[in-house]
C-alpha cells in the first residue's frame, strides 16, 4: 500500500515537470534585468489562442504557450543575419526580424527577434502555428509597455 502512495506521488510530480518547458534564457543584470522582468510579468496568459505554460525557474526572462511551446526570451543578443537594411515587420506597433528563408519556406518554424528597443525580445514559433501574426498582435503590447524602443521599425 505504501508503494502505490509512493507511485502516485511520483507521476505527480514527473505530470508537474512535464508541463514545465526548459528554455535556455540570458543571464542578465541591470536595466536589461529590470526590463525583461517587467516584460515577463506583463505577457498575456495566452498567445495565439494558447494558454500559458511555466518555464523552468531558473528561465526568469522567458515565458512559453501552448505545446509544441511558443517560446520567448528577453534580452537576447542581435540575431545572426540582422543589421540595419534588413526587412522588417510590423504588427501592432512593434518592429520584427524574420530571416528571410523562414519567411519563404512555409513549412518553417519561426525565430522572430524586436527591431528597434534597448532589449531584444526573441519569439520561436512553431511551423505548426503559422503564420506568426497573432504571436505578434497578443505580444505587442506587453513589449511596448515593458521595453523602451529607441529606433522605430523602418
Amino acid at each position: 500500500m505504501r508503494n502505490a502512495g509512493a507511485v502516485a506521488c511520483l507521476v505527480a510530480v514527473a505530470a508537474c515537470v512535464s508541463d514545465t518547458v526548459d528554455v535556455d534564457s540570458p543571464a542578465l543584470e541591470g536595466a536589461a534585468a529590470t526590463a525583461c522582468t517587467r516584460l515577463v510579468e506583463a505577457l498575456p496568459g495566452s498567445v495565439a489562442d494558447l494558454q500559458r505554460r511555466p518555464v523552468d525557474s531558473s528561465d526568469e526572462y522567458a515565458a512559453a504557450w501552448g505545446d509544441p511551446a511558443i517560446v520567448l526570451r528577453c534580452g537576447v543578443p542581435s540575431p545572426e543575419g540582422f543589421d540595419r537594411a534588413a526587412p522588417c515587420q510590423e504588427t501592432n506597433g512593434v518592429g520584427w526580424f524574420v530571416p528571410e528563408e523562414q519567411i519563404t519556406d512555409q513549412g518553417a518554424d519561426v525565430t522572430m527577434t524586436t527591431i528597434g528597443f534597448e532589449h531584444n525580445v526573441e519569439v520561436f514559433v512553431p511551423a505548426s502555428y503559422r503564420p506568426p501574426a497573432a504571436a505578434m498582435v497578443d505580444l505587442a503590447e506587453a513589449i511596448k509597455k515593458s521595453i523602451r524602443e529607441v529606433q522605430p521599425c523602418v
